[in-house]
């Protein structure tokens, strides 16, 4: 049993998220990921304009009459959920977490996926894999995932994104869309990422805070790391230390960039506070868009 507090949770979250996969997200979703690939359906009458490479030469020899192969999408897909739950993530400086943002952007994946008839599962990962939701449908099993994306307590604090990688790569026999859903503040994760990049289709995640990218002024603050605990004092009043600490972490923006362009994995990126939906709704435009081209 969920306590009260938390049901009432999961339910406002699924109402807001419901609507935005209503209104902007479920058909979006449908055109830019495609199923498994094509499955014979039956066999019909040649008609003037089909495809003669489809000609089914044995049926037509016994009806003595050209026939042809039809063919449907296998749509059905696996969409896998690969989430970073350390402590980086219980940071916000706005009125969510990014682990709150990391469950309703989750939600809004999931919800647009079983309205699509897939199938949807669940690795959580810290430095360590903590917890694996095999993939199924339907909205009792998405419910069940958001809530272990909020109230999940990781053994780990670290990030080890390649970790999670890898236990994808040992699991999943067969292609599956992955969300990778994290803030990337960790290191050493370009080889999982272009293993797993070349079988799955894979989108990165990026959830940001906007206090991660520039210090306000504050005077003398005493901070702590929240994945080492080591605790340090710094002076935000600085122009030069706010100004190395922006150069430091726009450099690590570009750098994760730069390498997903290398491996040519389409990302998303999401700010706390920002509209998720609506940033949802232009990457999926955009990768329609770039598909389509």
């Amino acid at each position: 049993m969920l306590p009260k507090d938390l049901i009432r949770r999961i339910r406002k979250l699924e109402i807001r998220t419901r609507k935005v996969v209503s209104d902007m997200l479920a058909g979006q979703y449908h055109s830019v990921f495609k199923g498994r690939g094509m499955a014979f359906s039956e066999v019909r009458q040649y008609q003037p304009g089909d495809e003669i490479r489809f000609i089914d030469w044995n049926v037509t020899a016994r009806m003595n009459e050209a026939f042809i192969k039809v063919f449907t999408e296998e749509r059905e897909l696996t969409v896998m959920l690969l989430v970073d739950v350390s402590a980086s993530n219980e940071f916000g400086s706005k009125e969510r977490t990014k682990a709150e943002v990391a469950a309703e952007v989750a939600a809004q994946i999931a919800f647009s996926a079983i309205a699509n008839n897939d199938r949807v599962g669940l690795i959580l990962f810290s430095d360590r894999v903590e917890k694996v939701v095999p993939p199924r449908k339907g909205r009792t099993h998405v419910l069940r995932l958001v809530s272990d994306i909020l109230t999940f307590k990781p053994e780990g604090r670290g990030t080890d994104l390649a970790a999670g990688l890898g236990y994808l790569r040992r699991v999943a026999k067969r292609k599956a869309v992955t969300f990778l859903v994290s803030d990337f503040l960790a290191t050493g994760y370009e080889k999982p990422l272009r293993l797993v990049g070349r079988k799955h289709d894979l989108v990165p995640v990026v959830i940001e805070d906007p206090l991660e990218q520039a210090f306000p002024r504050h005077g003398l603050v005493e901070m702590e790391d929240p994945e080492t605990g080591e605790r340090f004092v710094v002076d935000t009043s600085s122009p030069s230390v706010r100004g190395r600490y922006a150069r430091a972490m726009q450099a690590q923006r570009d750098e994760r960039r730069k390498l997903f362009r290398k491996l040519e994995l389409d990302h998303v990126e999401l700010r706390a506070g920002d509209d998720h939906g609506k940033a949802l709704a232009q990457f999926f435009r955009a990768r329609a868009r770039r598909m389509a081209a």
